[in-house]
């Protein structure tokens, strides 16, 4: 009996996925591209929204509170609608979960595309996979070195880009870009980019499938929201079994054992083991299963996208059920319609905001005071926010008819002017006449009109009128 003692942690041992050409590996390739593009190039997309106001069509203004998303302006006080996006990527999630599995993080998820790139560059300048096991398993020398270092320089160069460009939504890019070069930008800035550019070399080209296994909650969340419609990579092992290791024979199943399923998968588990929580759904051991099986002669889809129905049902012998059968169920159905719902209400809430917003808070201390002409003044706390890119005049009146009167603090006319880009506070007065029903009453009921100077856009706030009581 061997005295050593057990081992509890097994060392990591690196992934080396194969290249691989197919209809999932094409997907994968145009999904990377359009993700990064998108991610790079849209800092420097320019929007007019007139004077005084950021021309970035995308930017997440934090010093003036503002978030620009082209023709959409969010201020501070409509934080529901980033919430209400969040909801919508929650929902979003789940649906896509619940129809096809992890397929968010096979596809899309910033780890798995950035972790794309830098494979893609490993493979330049290491080779293919048995290349790169040889050099990995090699001892330092002058080639490994020359290799390893070309290889870092090029993930630091894509790392650094990753970081920048996140840096550039939060200011304006080409001015940020100089500052940065020229070394005049905040600390903030370089300070994030450094932190980006970290966590995007060790993530993407050191960690890779670690993060997707250990750091990821999702795989152990998935469960709850996936059922035996809910379609996902399996290996049809009734078709595929007994192996025959390089032979095809009449007595043996369809997988020649070749291996190729394992060797291009990036979290290096075999599917033929059952679906495990380290798959991603990202279909690269269908492109090399496929490839396989043309060579050998066999049936496409030994490897294929499934549901845990289809198994029962191909084992005795039906055909697959259709893929619409699969998503087009109670569950999605939910998701799809709170996605929508969620949806749908955003837009409405975003094309009924009143062009004039308004805020009126009343003065409680003291409720009101009583002129030397018997007259009772409460005084109110106005804000005023002007989306606009100038200067813009607001007019304030009460209800046609009202004896009550209403001045404004500092100006003799009831009209603010408003600075550009910003919410302008006005204390106001409301004065009852002495004996008046207002005056005399606890509470009275009081609606007071802002219009804009310009358009005429008028809107109103119902407020309260504090009275003697008695």
């Amino acid at each position: 009996m061997s005295d050593a003692p057990e081992q509890l942690y097994a060392p990591r041992e690196p992934v080396f996925p194969k290249r691989v050409k197919g209809t999932f590996r094409s997907l994968k390739w145009w999904i990377m591209g359009i993700t990064l593009g998108i991610y790079y190039l849209a800092p420097w997309i320019r929007w007019d929204r007139g004077p005084n106001l950021p021309n970035q069509a995308i930017l997440v203004d934090m010093a003036n509170r503002r978030f620009y998303f082209f023709w959409i302006e969010i201020w501070p006080h409509e934080f529901y609608f980033i919430a209400g996006l969040l909801i919508m990527a929650g929902l979003g999630l789940f649906l896509f979960t619940s129809a096809a599995g992890r397929v968010w993080c096979g596809y899309a998820c910033p780890q798995t595309v950035w972790t794309d790139l830098f494979i893609l560059v490993e493979r330049w300048v290491e080779g293919d996979r048995n290349a790169r096991l040889r050099l990995h398993r090699q001892s330092w020398n002058a080639e490994k070195v020359r290799k390893r270092l070309i290889k870092f320089a090029l993930w630091i160069v894509i790392a650094v880009a990753t970081g920048g460009a996140w840096v550039f939504y939060f200011a304006d890019a080409p001015t940020l870009l100089v500052d940065l070069v020229t070394g005049n930008a905040h600390p903030l800035a370089y300070s994030t980019v450094l932190v980006l550019t970290l966590t995007t070399f060790i993530f993407g080209g050191i960690a890779r499938e670690q993060i997707c296994i250990y750091a990821c909650p999702w795989p152990r969340i998935q469960a709850a929201m996936m059922d035996e419609d809910t379609i996902t990579i399996a290996y049809r092992d009734w078709r595929g079994e007994p192996r025959g290791k390089g032979k095809v024979r009449d007595d043996l199943g369809d997988c020649i054992d070749c291996n190729a399923c394992v060797n291009v998968c990036p979290m290096g588990i075999d599917i033929r083991d059952g679906q495990q929580m380290e798959c991603i759904t990202c279909g690269l051991c269908i492109d090399a299963c496929d490839e396989m099986m043309d060579k050998v002669g066999k049936p496409r889809g030994l490897i294929d996208y499934l549901a845990l129905k289809d198994e029962a049902y191909e084992r005795a012998g039906n055909e697959k059920i259709p893929v619409i059968k699969h998503l087009l169920r109670p569950r999605t159905i939910l998701y799809t319609t709170l996605w929508a719902l969620v949806g749908v209400a955003l837009t409405v809430a975003l094309f009924i905001r009143p062009d004039v917003d308004v805020t009126v808070h009343p003065v409680r201390n003291p409720t009101y005071v009583t002129l030397s002409d018997g007259s009772i003044r409460n005084t109110y706390d106005v804000g005023v926010r002007n989306r606009h890119g100038e200067e813009w005049p607001y007019y304030f009146s009460l209800t046609e008819g009202s004896d009550m009167v209403i001045e404004l603090e500092g100006s003799e006319e009831l009209v603010l002017v408003a600075p550009p880009d910003t919410e302008a506070k006005q204390r106001v007065y409301v004065i009852a006449p002495p004996g008046s029903e207002a005056a005399r009453d606890a509470r009275t009921e009081l609606r007071l009109w802002i219009i804009d100077g310009i358009t005429g856009d008028r809107v109103h706030v119902d407020t309260v009128f504090n009275g003697r009581g008695r």
